[in-house]
């Protein structure tokens, strides 16, 4: 599913404020475990995203992080991150290569025209290429039908997250 006014592409280090800016309508202001709580915690997850970013658009190949960028204007209207892990092998994952999925963000007056689904495809395609046959991501409440005609079907099983405060 094409969309004729975007390219999604992978994301370079000219892209750093709209990746941060993107992942901020996830981690600012929500009820989430993982959500700031403060404007110092803000600071400190976008400081710290931001030196990740730095070192896995230029070097890794274990990270694949998109942009879909407007054809006409150059705005990145959203953007989707791929981790593999190497985990022990199971019998859904022989190889123990396992996929994770985040960041997945469309900016708001964007939302619901295909854009999710496009950074999504490419992205399941970059894991199939690099053999990942098991692919896991956590989803908001209104992004689970899309993952779900995606392929993804949810778990019967308990994420639980323990976290440190930050010092």
């Amino acid at each position: 599913m094409d969309q004729p006014f975007l390219t999604v592409r992978p994301a370079t280090v000219d892209d750093l404020a709209s990746l941060v800016a993107l992942r901020a309508h996830l981690l600012d202001g929500s009820a989430a475990i993982y959500s700031s709580k403060t404007p110092e915690d803000s600071a400190r997850w976008r400081a710290a995203y931001r030196a990740w970013l730095s070192s896995r658009l230029s070097e890794s190949d274990c990270v694949q992080i998109l942009a879909a960028e407007h054809k006409e204007s150059g705005q990145m209207l959203g953007c989707a991150t791929a981790i593999i892990d190497q985990r022990a092998p199971a019998p859904g994952c022989l190889n123990g290569m396992s996929g994770w999925v985040q960041s997945v963000v469309v900016e708001p007056q964007w939302r619901n025209q295909g854009i999710a689904r496009l950074l999504m495809q490419h992205l399941l395609r970059w894991f199939t290429n690099r053999g990942v046959g098991s692919v896991v991501l956590q989803s908001t409440e209104a992004a689970g039908t899309l993952y779900q005609t995606l392929g993804f079907e949810i778990s019967n099983e308990r994420l639980l997250i323990r976290q440190e405060t930050s010092a």
